[in-house]
């Protein structure tokens, strides 16, 4: 294929991806604000200032547009963990690293998160089981680093497991309560959780 048509090809990508985040973001704000039964898709045509045409493009329907953001919190964290568990580090470095990259993806994707745990019941069967997947093997993998942290004496925990789902369930309920205008910034709340994951787990500085 010609340079020029690769080129072309290449921008035509760049642009679709940039309309469909378009999209996506305008509806995470009226879905977290209006809720996803009292929002239609030309509500978000109209805040986009498009027709549903452009939303079709990109979207077959407003339930599969509702997946994709439900989708998006738990994949940031998975992104997070499969970024940490590559590195040449010891499991107190791992899970320091990922302590900070999993709660500063939770409090940037909060809505998202939000979205999730108000609409899950509006989600397809299938979508509904494909996330939860990924949050149980978010959850597996955290196990495994934990029980690694015990296995090399750093971690002072009997049960990596009940570990695993209590700093899961800590840092995935800041979308309840943080507030981008509150007390701590967001670099100064991500090292105060990160210490309180360290003292979960015992670890053995």
């Amino acid at each position: 294929m010609p340079a020029s048509a690769t080129q072309a090809l290449g921008l035509r990508d760049e642009v679709a991806a940039l309309k469909r985040a378009r999209t996506v973001a305008a509806a995470v704000d009226l879905f977290y604000e209006n809720g996803y039964e009292n929002t239609t898709l030309e509500t978000i045509g109209q805040s986009l200032g498009v027709t549903k045409p452009f939303i079709y493009a990109h979207f077959r329907s407003k339930v599969e547009l509702l997946a994709d953001i439900c989708s998006r919190g738990i994949a940031t964290s998975q992104e997070a963990m499969d970024s940490v568990l590559t590195l040449d580090l010891t499991p107190t470095e791992k899970l320091i690293l990922l302590s900070e990259r999993f709660i500063a993806g939770v409090l940037e994707n909060r809505k998202h998160i939000a979205i999730f745990s108000r609409e899950e019941k509006n989600l397809m069967p299938a979508d509904f089981d494909r996330i939860n997947g990924m949050r149980r093997d978010f959850d597996r993998k955290l196990t495994g680093l934990l029980r690694a942290g015990i296995d090399a004496g750093e971690f002072g925990i009997d049960d990596p497991h009940v570990a695993a789902l209590s700093i899961g369930g800590m840092v995935s309920w800041a979308y309840v309560w943080y507030r981008a205008t509150g007390r701590l910034a967001p670099d100064k709340l991500v090292a105060e959780m990160k210490e309180l994951i360290l003292n979960m787990v015992r670890v053995k500085r």
